[in-house]
This record gives structure tokens, sequence and C-alpha cells, in this order.
């Protein structure tokens, strides 16, 4: 079978703090978009076989998908193997969920190929904070470190989505975040209402102070976005991809197209929310 594993950004990232745990509580909202990777998913006899097209990814066994696929089959007790060719279009370390949305989808296509009754959101939450978001990819509210999920009711919005093809590590991210950069709850109804009435949004995102001290060209391409008179410009995620959003479809692909001329080697797309 053949699945889109679609990106995601986050209209708003707020890090409200560090947990006892070391890890750092977050309020976020997660979109799903139009655009993502491809995957085909085989039944074969046993065995797991991975083949990646695309972005250089290794097919290993540290690939997300090569694990997704064995925790659900080793779960599962072994009803078969699978065979997955990853078409990758995502740039890689972008702050998109490129590879959980791809450990995602081989959870819903196994869980299709050999049904079993599985707590498939507890094998994606061991698989990544973000994975689960991605089984129902849409529009969600998530706190926690991303993994207590809200879904809302889906929102229409156009994007551009721009990426320098500079990696970013989130673990980089947060070990750079000082305290004092920590922030409130996001306004969701706000997010959401200004989003709609196509006015600025009232979010931001916590980690671009410290990911900007790490890439200073980042808050440069940043103001770049802003100068095209796309609303609301953010960067998704730990980085490096920003986006904008934009009035209508043609308002979308009139961006992308001046930043392609312009960068022609970066990631820029015009897409859409998952409605």
């Amino acid at each position: 079978m053949e699945l889109l594993a679609p990106a995601k950004v986050n209209l708003g990232l707020s890090v409200l703090g560090r947990r006892a745990d070391g890890y750092h509580e977050l309020h976020t909202l997660f979109a799903a978009l139009r655009v993502g990777d491809r995957l085909w998913v085989e039944a074969i006899p046993e065995g797991v076989e991975l083949e990646v097209r695309g972005f250089g990814l290794p097919a290993n066994t540290d690939n997300l998908v090569y694990k997704a696929a064995v925790a659900y089959l080793n779960a599962a007790g072994w009803p078969g193997g699978v065979r997955v060719v990853l078409e990758k279009n995502l740039p890689i370390a972008a702050g998109l969920g490129g590879g959980s949305s791809d450990a995602a989808a081989v959870l819903r296509g196994l869980s299709q190929l050999y049904p079993a009754a599985l707590d498939v959101p507890a094998l994606a939450l061991r698989l990544g904070a973000d994975v689960p978001f991605f089984l129902e990819a849409g529009l969600a509210e998530g706190r926690g470190v991303g993994e207590r999920l809200r879904p809302l009711e889906p929102l229409e919005a156009h994007l551009v989505v721009f990426n320098p093809g500079i990696a970013v590590a989130a673990a980089e991210a947060y070990r750079h975040l000082r305290p004092e950069e920590w922030q409130p709850e996001l306004d969701v109804a706000g997010i959401l209402a200004a989003i709609r009435a196509g006015a600025e949004p009232p979010y931001w995102n916590s980690l671009e102070p410290p990911v900007f001290r790490l890439v200073p060209a980042l808050r440069e391409l940043k103001q770049e976005l802003v100068n095209t008179g796309l609303k609301g410009v953010l960067m998704s995620g730990s980085g490096s991809s920003l986006f904008g959003l934009a009035r209508e479809a043609e308002e979308a692909l009139f961006v992308a197209q001046k930043l392609r001329a312009r960068h022609p080697r970066f990631w820029v797309v015009a897409t859409q929310t998952v409605t």
C-alpha cells in the first residue's frame, strides 16, 4: 500500500519550563501539511527490508522507519515480515517531523497488513514524542513533551515552508535554551481565530532565540520571509525550517516562486494544512 507521511509545522511552540525528568514541558499546536514523504509497505514472509530514496538517509537499523516496523511486528508476535520503500521528500532535522511521520505511517500500514490488539499510540510514543500526533495527523494541541494531544477542528491555511538545508539537532536547541527564555502557555483560541481571519497570529516559538544564536543566518532568513508580506512567520519546531501564512493558494505559490528564484538550493514549497 502507498502512504503519505505528512510534514507538520508548529503554530506556536512555548517551552514552559524544565521537568523533573530533565525534559522540557511544552505547549504547542501541531498542524499537518499536504506535503510529505511517501512510503510503500508490502507484506513479505519474514524480516524487515527497507529501501530509502531521495534525501540521504541510511537504510539501516538506526532508521526510525526500521525501528517502527520492528516495534510493531515484535509486539504483534511476528505474524510476517514487511518491505518498506521510503521516498524521502522532506529535509532532515528540519523541524517538520519527517522522521516521526515516517514512523507513524509504518505503524498505520502495519496495523492494516497485520491487525492486532495493540496499544499503537504507546508504541508510537516509545519511538518519539511527535510520533503519536502523526497517527491521525490533522490539527492538535500538544502538551507534555508533545505527546498529550487534544484533537481540534481542522483549520484551512495556506503556507510557504522554507528550509535552507541547515540541520539543527533538537537536543542542541533545548540545551542552549536559557531559563529566562521560558514562556507562558499559548492562546490557542486567539491563534486559531487570527489565522481564520487572515490576521497576525499571537504566537511564538521559544526555541527561536537559542537556534538563532546557533545559526545566526536564520534570523536574517526569517526577516526575508517577513518582508514578502506573509503573516505569522515563525520557525517550526527546533528548526531550521521557517514558514509563513498566505491569504490564499495563489499568494503562497507566488511567494514560493520568488524565494526559489532567490535561493535555488533551498527547499521551498507552497502548501496547505490537512483539512
